[in-house]
């Protein structure tokens, strides 16, 4: 088994790099681990338009401990019971998704590689990177056609809270990462190296890498 990492800030490509990865892949050889799912519960008896204002992109956000757990029982060959976040409610759901070990675990979210405890877990840890003119295009057309926000209010978050949250707790990770990823799901060469990388390790092939981080 190989635990991967990959980390990066909003709209910065992550969710394409992981699918192309796993598109490159044989089927049922991959579990995708969503940090997303893993928001804590919202606080009792707090009005969904307070919870909307919530700083969702600090690390306080995440339930770390119950993320570790499953990557470990994952790693250990136990099933686990993935929380489903929703973020119309801001708050999980009662059902949750059962997601079984595989050969390659791979852990993705904004702060996949801030905690010390989650990153000794993995085997690899990759960064993707992207300018922050980009990041904010994504954004907004993320947040417009999916969660029916307008433009004004998207960039105002951006500035209020995305941008010095990036700042402060994302944009530093990059230095623990063994792969630095430009142009996320854009990058096709990369992504080609990293298949061909996991594939080695699936082989038997030794998972070490020259002293990182490497950029792609």
């Amino acid at each position: 088994m190989i635990i991967i990492g990959i980390a990066g800030g909003t709209g910065s490509g992550k969710t394409t790099v992981v699918r192309k990865i796993v598109e490159q892949l044989p089927a049922g050889h991959v579990s995708v681990i969503p940090q997303d799912s893993y928001y804590k519960r919202a606080p009792q008896g707090v009005p969904l338009e307070e919870l909307r204002k919530m700083n969702y992109d600090h690390p306080d956000a995440f339930d770390w401990p119950l993320l570790e757990e499953h990557v470990r029982d994952l790693r250990e060959g136990r099933a686990i019971e993935q929380p489903v976040y929703s973020v119309l409610t801001c708050d999980r759901a009662e059902e949750t998704v059962r997601v079984e070990p595989a050969d390659v675990i791979i852990i993705e979210g904004i702060m996949a590689l801030y905690r010390p405890e989650l990153r000794e877990l993995m085997d690899l840890r990759i960064y993707v990177d992207a300018d922050p003119d980009e990041r904010l295009i994504r954004v907004i057309e993320r947040d417009v056609i999916e969660r029916g926000r307008t433009a004004r209010i998207v960039m105002n978050r951006y500035l209020r809270v995305l941008k010095p949250m990036h700042n402060e707790f994302i944009e530093p990770t990059k230095r623990y990462a063994d792969i630095i990823i430009p142009q996320g799901g854009d990058n096709v060469r990369a992504i080609n190296i990293m298949r061909i990388y996991i594939d080695r390790i699936l082989r038997g092939g030794s998972p070490q890498l020259p002293p990182g981080p490497i950029s792609l």
